[in-house]
C-alpha cells in the first residue's frame, strides 16, 4: 500500500479520466479524425501516468524534512519506504514512461515526440530539487504541466497529420481542449497557493519561499478568496458568451462548477487552520473533476 499511496492514485486517476474524456467523449462528439488507435492511446496514458507518478515520488523524497512537520503521520519515504528504494521506484517509473513514449512516437512516425516525456520528467525533478523553493515559480510550473497533460492528447493525435492542415472540427476541438487546459491551470494554481497555506509551518522550516510565507497567512487567504471570486465570475462570463443557448451546459456549469467555487470562496473567507485549508484543497479537487466531466455534455448538445 505504501507504493500505491506515494504515487497519489486519486490524482493519477483524475489525470487518466481527463485524457479518456478528451479522446473518447470530446473527439467522438465532434466526429474528429485522430491518428492514435486505442492501443497507442493506452501507451500515451501509461506514459503520462508513469511520469506523473515519478514526479510524486521524487517530490516526497525531497520533502522528507518538511513532511516531518506538515504530515508526520502520513510520511512514506524514510518510514515505510527507504530513500534508496524510493529513488529506485522513481527511476523505474520514469523508464516506463519514457519507454512508452518512445514506442508511441516511433509508431506514429514522429520519433521526436518522445522528447516530450524526457523533458517533462526532467522538469518534475528540477521542480522538486530546486524550483519548488522559489516564490511562485514551482507553483506555475506544476500548473503548466497539469494543463499540458490535456494538450498532449492533441499533440499526439493531431500533430502527425498537421502537415496538411487541420479540419474545421479538429480546430474547434483544439480550441475547446485549450479552454479546458486553461481551466485546469487556474484551478491548480489556486490549489497550489492553498496547499502552501496548509503547509506553511513545514515550508518555513524547509526554506521554501511561498506566498503564504511572504504575505502571511491572513493576506494570502484573502488573495485566495479574491482569486476564487474572480474565477467564478470568469466562468459565468464564459458561459454567457459561448454557451448561453445550450441549456444543459449552462445548468451544468452553474451548478456543477460555479456553485462549488462559491462554496470554496465562502470557506476560504473563514479558513484559518491547516485543517481548514486541507478542506479547501479537496473542494478544488471536486471543482477540477466536475469541470472536466462537463465534456460529457457535448455528446448531448
Amino acid at each position: 500500500m505504501a507504493y500505491l499511496y506515494i504515487i497519489r492514485p486519486v490524482n493519477l486517476l483524475l489525470l487518466g479520466v481527463v485524457q479518456i474524456l478528451i479522446k473518447f467523449v470530446l473527439f467522438d462528439a465532434f466526429k474528429v479524425e485522430a491518428v492514435m488507435n486505442n492501443t497507442q492511446f493506452g501507451l500515451l496514458v501509461l506514459a503520462t501516468l508513469a511520469i506523473a507518478a515519478g514526479g510524486n515520488v521524487i517530490n516526497d523524497i525531497y520533502d522528507q524534512e518538511i513532511d516531518r512537520i506538515n504530515k508526520p503521520d502520513k510520511r512514506i519515504v524514510g518510514t515505510k519506504i527507504s530513500e534508496k528504494t524510493a529513488y529506485t521506484f522513481f527511476i523505474l517509473l520514469n523508464v516506463i514512461g519514457v519507454l512508452c513514449g518512445f514506442i508511441l512516437a516511433n509508431q506514429l512516425g514522429k520519433p521526436g515526440l518522445a522528447a516530450t516525456f524526457i523533458v517533462i520528467s526532467a522538469l518534475l525533478y528540477i521542480y522538486s530539487s530546486q524550483l519548488k523553493a522559489m516564490l511562485l515559480v514551482g507553483n506555475l510550473l506544476i500548473s503548466v504541466l497539469v494543463a499540458f497533460s490535456l494538450l498532449v492528447v492533441l499533440i499526439f493525435d493531431f500533430y502527425p497529420m498537421a502537415s496538411n492542415g487541420l479540419s474545421e472540427e479538429q480546430r474547434l476541438v483544439s480550441k475547446i481542449v485549450f479552454d479546458y487546459a486553461l481551466f485546469a491551470f487556474i484551478v491548480n494554481i489556486i490549489r497550489e497557493i492553498v496547499k502552501d497555506l496548509e503547509d506553511i509551518n513545514g515550508d518555513k522550516n524547509g526554506g521554501i519561499n511561498t506566498l503564504a510565507i511572504v504575505l502571511g497567512r491572513s493576506r494570502t487567504s484573502n488573495l485566495v478568496f479574491i482569486l476564487g471570486i474572480g474565477f467564478a465570475l470568469s466562468i459565468i462570463a464564459y458561459v454567457y458568451v459561448y454557451l448561453y443557448d445550450k441549456k444543459l451546459m449552462v445548468f451544468y456549469f452553474l451548478f456543477g462548477i460555479v456553485a462549488p467555487l462559491i462554496y470554496f470562496c465562502i470557506r476560504a473567507w473563514t479558513s484559518e487552520t491547516a485543517k481548514d485549508f486541507g478542506k479547501l484543497s479537496n473542494i478544488l479537487k471536486v471543482v477540477m473533476f466536475t469541470g472536466m466531466c462537463s465534456m460529457i455534455c457535448y455528446r448531448f448538445i
